[in-house]
Parts: C-alpha cells; sequence; structure tokens
C-alpha cells in the first residue's frame, strides 16, 4: 500500500489586495522568508532572500519580470528564478501557488 502525502495550504492573501506589479514578503511556518508577486495577473512565489548576499528582495525593483536585489543590483527572472545578472549566479527558489475563491494560498 503507498502512502499519498498531501500538501498543506496556507493562506497569504487576498487576490486583490496585490495590484499587478506589487510585491510583498510573506511568512510561512517552517518555510524562510517568501516573496509574493503580482505578475500582470499571475501570481509568483519566491524565496526572498538574495542568493548573492542577505538582503530581502521584497525592497528591491521590480520592472517587468526582472527583480532587482536593493544590495548590489543583481536581478532574477520572476518566472523561472534564475539569475540573470551579476553578482547573483544562482537562481531563486520558486513555490507553487494555488488562486482559489478570490485567495492566494502557498501549497507546499
Amino acid at each position: 500500500m503507498h502512502e499519498i502525502a498531501m500538501a498543506e495550504r496556507t493562506a497569504l492573501c487576498q487576490v486583490d489586495t496585490l495590484e499587478p506589479g506589487e510585491m510583498v514578503r510573506v511568512e510561512v511556518a517552517g518555510e524562510d522568508p517568501l516573496l509574493l508577486i503580482n505578475d500582470a495577473g499571475v501570481f509568483r512565489l519566491l524565496d526572498d532572500d538574495c542568493t548573492h548576499a542577505i538582503a530581502s528582495l521584497s525592497e528591491g525593483r521590480l520592472d517587468g519580470n526582472i527583480l532587482s536585489c536593493p544590495l548590489h543590483g543583481g536581478s532574477f527572472d520572476i518566472r523561472t528564478g534564475k539569475a540573470k545578472s551579476l553578482p547573483c549566479k544562482q537562481a531563486l527558489r520558486t513555490h507553487k501557488v494555488i488562486v482559489e475563491s478570490g485567495m492566494v494560498y502557498f501549497e507546499g
């Protein structure tokens, strides 16, 4: 017999509280800080800490799909987490989100 692990859902925010182009740092129990971004109506969830140096990406700049770190200016593609410019080389982890009944959930 196989056991199937059920993913837990954690409510992050209501859909209408985060406008397109906005982002917010969120805390989920048992996880490092996360960054929720409304990417033109598609919600993206990434690690909030820059992979180059300890800095909160929620304090950075979002220009389209590119998120720039406030500390050294390295950048990431919010769709994939991939590092796009130096000094950042390592990708950010991306996380699954579910949008249901007007609520955005982290599923992990």
